[in-house]
């Protein structure tokens, strides 16, 4: 066998749907010792991580934690939990995200309606509320607040009072947005709300940040029969994170915690309202920009999502080429398009570490001069 040579890859200037760059002290507290899952130590590390996510998604909830696995595991933990064979589920769909929603929902055998809106578009509440009165007894309601495939941003605090009117749960993704737009779970009566370390925490991607109110945690309890997962288990996992039980359920990744932990702890010396609105800001700077270059943004402005900027290719532009020659030539990430939108856009990210105004300046220079020489 071939003798393989060791890991050195680029230092890239991360400026796509994720992940994205990660502070020098998260990675430090990659590197602290490793210690036992069940040690006194990393419990209290786990009572810190719970404390600070409750701040970050702006919440009093106790099932407040980090699921063992990546944003799709948090989607996957929101509706294997609650949702049930015959469950009748409205699922917004305007991306890929909301796809992937509607799948997990099929197969937990749940009646699926669609409310589809076009990519870049938010769904519209009104919709939302017709389902709820023609669809009979609805269990849930699920939304992508912000939606990575697109860069559409959902408003959320409307369509919540119809659930709480219908008596519906309300499941909504903040994969893209925690940590870099306001979620907040008890204000916006948010029963389920799932993340991913990834995004504009700064975090390695690996664990799901996730917070069950008490009426969700309510029906993971009383289903009829045991959730179709055994690892995304709640009412199980519910014990491990318990400060009065800790029973053992999985073992978990260590390290990652560490670095959740440390990357939390960023999002709280910066201040969560100071953040949100550096991603505003800077958002606004970059938008400013591409539209003196004379590239369009997909979303229209009351719903464009701070984290990441959806752009239209102009023309006679090769979208692929100039991506490449962002990562070759200037070492800057950046995405394409996904589904209805493959070839069609460019994506952007302005999440955490990455939004920074020097990575604008810098992309925009890169951009002007690759555009340039089409």
């Amino acid at each position: 066998m071939e003798k393989i040579s060791a890991l050195n890859p680029p230092q890239r200037i991360l400026m796509g749907p994720g992940p994205s760059n990660v502070h020098p002290r998260v990675y430090q507290a990659l590197a602290t010792p490793i210690i036992g899952h069940l040690d006194p130590e990393f419990l209290n590390i786990m009572n810190d991580i719970q404390n600070l996510l409750r701040y970050v998604f702006q919440t009093k909830n106790p099932f407040t934690i980090a699921i063992s696995g990546t944003g799709s595991a948090g989607m996957e933990a929101a509706l294997v939990n609650v949702i049930e064979p015959g469950d009748t589920v409205i699922v917004g769909v305007n991306g890929v995200f909301g796809g992937r929603i509607s799948e997990i929902v099929r197969r937990c055998g749940g009646n699926l309606v669609q409310i589809k809106a076009a990519w870049g578009e938010a769904i519209d509440p009104q919709r939302i509320e017709d389902a709820l009165k023609t669809a009979g007894k609805v269990k849930a309601v699920s939304l992508v607040h912000a939606e990575t495939s697109t860069g559409a941003l959902q408003p959320i605090e409307e369509i919540s009072k119809l659930c709480k009117q219908y008596g519906a749960l309300l499941i909504v993704d903040a994969v893209t947005s925690l940590g870099g737009v306001p979620v907040k779970v008890d204000e916006w009566q948010i029963d389920i709300c799932y993340s991913g370390t990834q995004k504009c925490l700064s975090c390695p991607p690996g664990l799901a940040p996730i917070t069950f109110s008490e009426p969700a945690l309510i029906a993971a309890r009383n289903r009829k029969n045991k959730a179709q997962s055994w690892y995304l288990d709640v009412t199980l996992i519910a014990d491990y994170w318990a400060d009065s039980k800790r029973a053992y359920h999985h073992t978990a990744p260590i390290s990652m915690n560490y670095a959740l932990h440390e990357a939390l702890r960023l999002v709280q010396e910066e201040g969560l309202e100071a953040r949100c609105e550096r991603h505003r800001r800077n958002a606004a700077e970059l938008i400013a920009g591409l539209q003196r270059l004379n590239l369009s943004p997909l979303v229209a402005e009351p719903h464009r999502l701070p984290s990441l900027t959806s752009v239209k290719i102009p023309a006679g532009v090769e979208e692929a080429k100039v991506r490449k020659t962002l990562l070759i030539e200037y070492n800057i990430e950046i995405g394409g398009g996904l589904g209805d939108l493959a070839g069609k856009i460019w994506r952007i990210g302005l999440m955490g570490e990455s939004s920074r105004k020097a990575n604008i300046v810098y992309l925009l220079a890169a951009l002007g001069e690759i555009l340039q020489k089409k």
